[in-house]
């Protein structure tokens, strides 16, 4: 599959918004009543096409949309699944994780907190002895991707053993879902969670949770939000098929879509493959140019790389950014906390000439800048 241009639009090398394909954009260009029955249909098929994504087509799992951002369906799940007197313990090695905590705290749910180092997978054993630990703790969190570094985590093997232990699991997998094969049977996961303007390629307006049938069906009352609560959102799309409040409408025909051409790109597989060869045509080419990861490769995912600043004299990275802009190419500003880096995803309708294309940028920013590595 070759890059084809298809508009002015600046390639995004960014974990999202990503850049879209022109018809998932023309996909907005329709106007749908909120209340139609031709748009009930859309969110119909959008909640089918999750449950296919995620292997939860047995009938155990029911996706559930909601407006806004990803984090709000973080917030979703985390307000709407704990009880009163249970207790979530937050896997850390990353900013994300760090949100995670913030969010219980400010909505007043019990949480501890295990962490890791940024450049290190948690410890399935550390999270063990934790739960072990303290019997209150009733839900495990973690993110699978962290966009912090590009590092992914042991999702499955947490899964097994949070199961064994009999607490319930939830995944952040925001940046993963769609582009990293997932089973949520599989790995005993409990509640999932991305957004629209991730790996599936839509574009940013709503989040969605895929919960099991089990556990979900005791949380109603729980939620310490009306808007986000989780149950109440889905006791409205299983009564009359709608948003409890007004929906992005517009979003969701580009989701549809964008469901549509992941599945034409050969599924969850496909994405994989590309994203893959778009990997290892930057780092590869990245490497030539004298840059060092942030993660060692056997921790790196495909998704988003962290790189660290070259101790060169001349480099800045405003000034490097901007020139990068100049050229037509986004990257992403780091988020690492104990290193300088910046980053560079390798997601969204972009293939390996993208890339090529985006590491001669570098190597003539490099060379204006008069930095060699």
């Amino acid at each position: 599959m070759r890059s084809v241009p298809e508009s002015k639009d600046k390639p995004l090398f960014t974990p999202g918004p990503l850049t879209t394909s022109r018809t998932v954009k023309q996909a907005m260009l329709k106007d749908l009543g909120s209340r139609d029955f031709a748009f009930i249909q859309v969110i119909q098929e959008i909640r089918d096409g999750l449950l296919a994504l995620a292997g939860a087509t047995n009938g155990e799992y029911v996706a559930v949309p909601m407006q806004g951002s990803g984090t709000f369906a973080v917030e979703a799940v985390l307000t709407s699944t704990i009880p009163r007197d249970g207790k979530v313990l937050i896997v850390i090695n990353g900013a994300y994780g760090h949100r995670m905590v913030k969010l219980c705290k400010t909505a007043g749910v019990a949480c501890a907190a295990l962490e890791f180092p940024e450049d290190a997978c948690p410890q399935v054993g550390c999270v063990a002895e934790a739960l072990d630990a303290d019997p209150s703790i009733t839900h495990v969190a973690v993110v699978h991707c962290e966009t912090t570094t590009g590092i992914v985590n042991p999702i499955r093997e947490l899964g097994l053993m949070v199961h064994e232990k009999g607490r319930l699991f939830f995944v952040d997998a925001m940046s993963s879902f769609g582009a990293v094969p997932v089973n949520v049977t599989e790995c005993r996961i409990d509640y999932i969670v991305s957004s629209s303007n991730k790996c599936v390629e839509g574009v940013p307006g709503f989040a969605y949770a895929i919960a099991r049938k089990e556990p979900f069906m005791k949380t109603k009352g729980l939620a310490r939000s009306m808007s986000l609560d989780l149950y109440a959102q889905w006791e409205g799309l299983e009564s009359n098929g709608q948003f409890r409040f007004t929906p992005p409408t517009h979003a969701l025909l580009a989701f549809r879509q964008a469901l549509k051409e992941l599945e034409e790109e050969g599924g969850v597989e496909g994405r994989a493959t590309r994203y893959r060869a778009n990997y290892d045509v930057m780092i590869k080419g990245m490497k030539k140019l004298g840059f060092q990861t942030y993660l060692d490769e056997d921790k790196q995912g495909y998704i988003i790389t962290s790189f660290r600043y070259p101790e060169h004299p001349n480099f800045d990275f405003e000034a490097f950014y901007r020139l990068l802009n100049d050229k037509g190419y986004v990257i992403y500003p780091g988020k690492v906390s104990n290193a300088d880096c910046f980053r560079i995803g390798t997601i969204g309708r972009i293939f390996e000439p993208d890339m090529q294309a985006l590491l001669s940028a570098i190597r003539d920013t490099l060379d204006e800048m008069h930095i060699e590595l």
